[in-house]
């Protein structure tokens, strides 16, 4: 007689994951968990439960360093093993974090992946399962940390430009694109799974392909330069075949984006790629820009600002200001707030200058004083808030599509096509107690202030038929961005 013999699995390790830093850094982040899903790991909502920590860092400013430091020093008091990972643990080869914290398993830089996989299997192999590990894997869309209804898209690595006070090259090297078929192959299954806005990002999205001199690519059988333009075409198509939007994130004012403005939605019901455009300018005197190693000539700035509004009126430009960088004068810093008030951009965030360690700015002579740069800081900001809401005024009895992101006691959270999440504003619907997370609903403005809308919705539109697929998710410890 065949004797049964029962077999009870192994309890599989658990590893709490810390996400900290911009979207690039979420990207990275997803990309680990994804793959120690896929090899079995399960993860851990608290310190406690797991047996392993991984901390992704930022380590730009000041301020993001401290808080990464004081991140895995929490992790070690409240766990013990813990892995780093990110733009921190670039820093000197892993030894900046080390010195601070040496009883950390292992160090290492931003997107690396498998340089954590195997600091990982190191510190806490998964048990080997012989009726599991032969079955291959199941192509997917992998863990996402942002909501269901919208998608980080990395685009890029690194970048070529070597702006005096930023240290990304150094962190994250020089740009390297990643294939043009590679890039439309996953935004299309995260359409197809759902996904409703996708946001491109990387450390200079109108760079792409510049590295790979615009070799031909493939996408669907066809042959195109792997270039922005191609790129904008391709996705603005995909999501328009999806009811789907596409924002652009960290664009570098080439020429070139010139040419995809036109591929732009022309209204704001529309879908595919919205007219929006995340231009970080930095500032507007030329003496200034050539100490920061930027684009040198506001005046074309301007130029090229109207000519986008003419052919795109309702376009939502985005961009961030450095208020304070070694040598601006106040005439200089006169010079960017006429420059706000002639542009008159719908969002604007500045940062007070930070000299951050290793930036070639920190050289520079005649350091503007910290009060000094935080009182800038703050008449730029009051200016922009003005203009906000002279520009949201505006938009009071337009009909409007907004993308619901939640539903609070009866009022729906939802964003227009001029607003990306977390950064910009939102509208506020206070009879929204029908909606759904991740529908589209047809609004009329009612009402404004500096920053945000409110509006009546005027028709709901369902959600996407694949909105009950089942995602991949992370109990991460903490997500910031």
């Amino acid at each position: 007689m065949a004797v049964r013999t029962s077999r009870r699995a192994a309890p599989a390790p658990r590893v709490g994951f810390v996400s900290l830093g911009c979207p690039k850094a979420l990207v990275d982040s997803e990309r680990i968990l994804t793959e120690l899903r896929s090899e079995g790991y399960e993860m851990s909502p608290s310190y406690a439960g797991a047996d392993l920590v991984v901390v992704n860092t930022c380590g730009f400013i000041d301020a993001a360093v401290a808080e990464s430091l004081d991140t895995i020093g929490e992790a070690l008091a409240e766990n013990g093993k813990v892995i780093v990972t990110g733009c921190l643990g670039a820093r000197d080869d892993g030894a900046f974090v080390r010195a601070a914290h040496p009883k950390v398993l292992a160090v290492t830089g931003p997107h690396a992946t498998e340089e954590v996989m195997r600091a990982v299997h190191a510190h806490l192999p998964i048990p080997h399962d012989p009726f599991v590990d032969l079955v291959p894997r199941a192509p997917g869309i992998g863990v996402k940390l942002t909501p269901a209804h919208y998608a980080y898209l990395k685009v890029s690595e690194g970048c070529n430009h070597r702006c005096t006070f930023c240290i990304i090259p150094s962190l994250r090297g020089d740009l390297a694109s990643r294939p043009l078929g590679d890039v439309l192959g996953e935004a299309e299954r995260l359409f197809r799974a759902g996904v409703r806005e996708l946001l491109v990002v990387s450390q200079d999205t109108s760079a792409y392909g510049v590295d790979l001199r615009y070799r031909t690519g493939f996408w669907q059988g066809r042959p195109m330069k792997t270039r922005a333009a191609e790129l904008a075409r391709e996705l603005a198509a995909l999501a328009r075949a999806h009811d789907a939007w596409v924002r652009l994130h960290y664009v570098y004012p080439y020429p070139h984006v010139d040419d995809i403005v036109p591929l732009m939605c022309e209204k704001s019901t529309d879908r595919g790629l919205l007219a929006y455009l995340d231009i970080p300018f930095q500032h507007a005197s030329p003496r200034i820009l050539r100490l920061m190693k930027r684009p040198a000539a506001p005046e074309k700035v301007l130029d090229r600002i109207r000519a986008w509004r003419a052919s795109r009126p309702g376009i939502a430009l985005r961009s961030t200001f450095i208020a304070g960088f070694p040598g601006e004068t106040e005439a200089e810093f006169d010079e960017l707030l006429l420059f706000l008030r002639e542009a008159a951009l719908d969002r604007v965030g500045c940062f007070a200058y930070s000299p951050v360690e290793g930036a070639a700015a920190n050289a520079l002579p005649d350091a503007v004083p910290d009060a000094l740069r935080e009182e800038r800081r703050g008449r730029l900001m009051t200016l922009q808030e003005a203009i906000s809401a002279s520009r949201l005024a505006a938009k009071v009895g337009r009909i409007e599509d907004v993308l619901v992101d939640r539903v609070d006691d009866g009022m729906a959270i939802a964003r227009s096509a001029a607003d990306a999440p977390e950064i910009d504003g939102v509208v506020r619907l206070r009879n929204g107690s029908a909606c759904e997370a991740g529908s589209f609903v047809r609004v009329v403005v009612t009402g404004s202030d500096a920053h945000d809308l409110e509006a009546t919705p005027v028709s709901v539109r369902e959600a996407s038929p694949a909105r009950d697929r089942r995602r991949a998710r992370s109990p991460s410890l903490r997500n910031l961005r």
